[in-house]
């Protein structure tokens, strides 16, 4: 649990979003810029997420895009927030993050998801069963025993990937990621950036039935958090509809790429859009220093979280790294 005097680790999810009237290499170099910046901040992890058919998302070959940042840093972690194990063989996923984990030593994280993080033609395309998923549990343990040292008589091995022991995190947004994370031992991140509605039963499920592992001793949470930050409040609440338009157009069926900024949000969305983007960006922080420290201040003390992992959608680069710089100023 966090106790007072205990600095909360922050770490920054990273979706390699396309701005309008920029491009894709654009969106790779900018996510690696905000890595280096981050590492200047004091912030432990830079993960990237795996999502797949998004013109607005340049983070599908998310091994790859985790290697093109580690290069560019030295000492932030980098990972994978996360790869959906269900669209790959384990023995692959083992091959790339041992790879990772030997090009970057000591610097490489891998969260798992059970999710497609796509929609079923998608799922089609990657070649995949829909009913992947139901395997998870089993997938994880057999990543882990990849990742492992080679065991007498063990015939195929991961190259790069044996004896890497890279860590792994179970990720997810309801409580059965919570219950899989501490029978397994391993740490556990709760999406509460986009699906807030479980994260109190899920923390409380996941500390309770923690298991003990050569991993982890004690359970560790790593909580996600939408954070806006600005000098002002009244600057805040304007770049924040950045994101809130994504969501309304992700109601509407659009996958565009991310939006300048608009000053009225409510000429945007219908109430109904309104209510759906709210339910769901709920675990959100939009203002100036003092509003975003007394807001972290309160998440940290709601959900004893050990660690947040901030999503700041911000249009403009330089504002975005200005609200990763504020945020990590106040910090709790």
């Amino acid at each position: 649990m966090t106790t007072a005097g205990h600095k909360v680790e922050l770490s920054i999810l990273e979706l390699g979003r396309v701005r309008e009237g920029s491009d894709r290499r654009a969106a790779l170099d900018d996510a690696r810029d905000l890595a280096r910046h981050a590492e200047g901040l004091g912030y432990l992890r830079f993960w990237l997420a795996e999502h797949h058919n998004m013109p607005g998302v340049s983070t599908a070959a998310t091994s790859i895009v985790i290697a093109h940042v580690a290069a560019g840093t030295n000492t932030i972690r980098v990972g994978a927030g996360g790869i959906m194990l269900p669209n790959h063989a384990p023995y692959v996923i083992a091959e790339q993050f041992g790879t990772l984990a030997t090009l970057f030593p000591g610097r490489i994280d891998l969260g798992l998801g059970r999710a497609p993080g796509t929609d079923q033609a998608t799922l089609r395309a990657l070649r995949r069963d829909p009913s992947s998923s139901d395997q998870f549990p089993q997938d994880v343990q057999e990543l882990q025993m990849w990742l492992g040292p080679v065991r007498p008589g063990q015939r195929i091995e991961a190259v790069p990937g044996s004896g890497t022991e890279v860590p792994l995190w179970i990720l997810g947004s309801s409580l059965f990621g919570a219950q899989l994370a501490a029978e397994l031992g391993l740490p556990y991140g709760f999406a509460s950036h986009f699906a807030p509605q479980a994260l109190d039963q899920a923390l409380q499920v996941y500390r309770e039935r923690f298991k003990p592992s050569p991993q982890l001793a004690q359970p560790y949470a790593l909580v996600g958090v939408n954070i806006v930050a600005a000098p002002t409040d009244a600057e805040a609440r304007v770049l924040a509809t950045s994101q809130q338009m994504s969501f309304a157009n992700m109601f509407r069926g659009v996958r565009g790429l991310t939006q300048p900024p608009i000053d009225d949000i409510e000429t945007y969305w219908s109430p109904q859009e309104k209510a759906q983007a709210s339910q769901m960006l709920a675990c959100s922080i939009v203002g100036g220093p003092d509003t975003v420290r007394a807001g972290m201040q309160a998440f940290v003390e709601r959900t004893s979280a050990d660690e947040l992992m901030v999503v700041s959608d911000v249009f403009d680069p330089t504002l975005r790294q200005r609200s990763f710089a504020i945020i990590a100023e106040a910090r709790p």
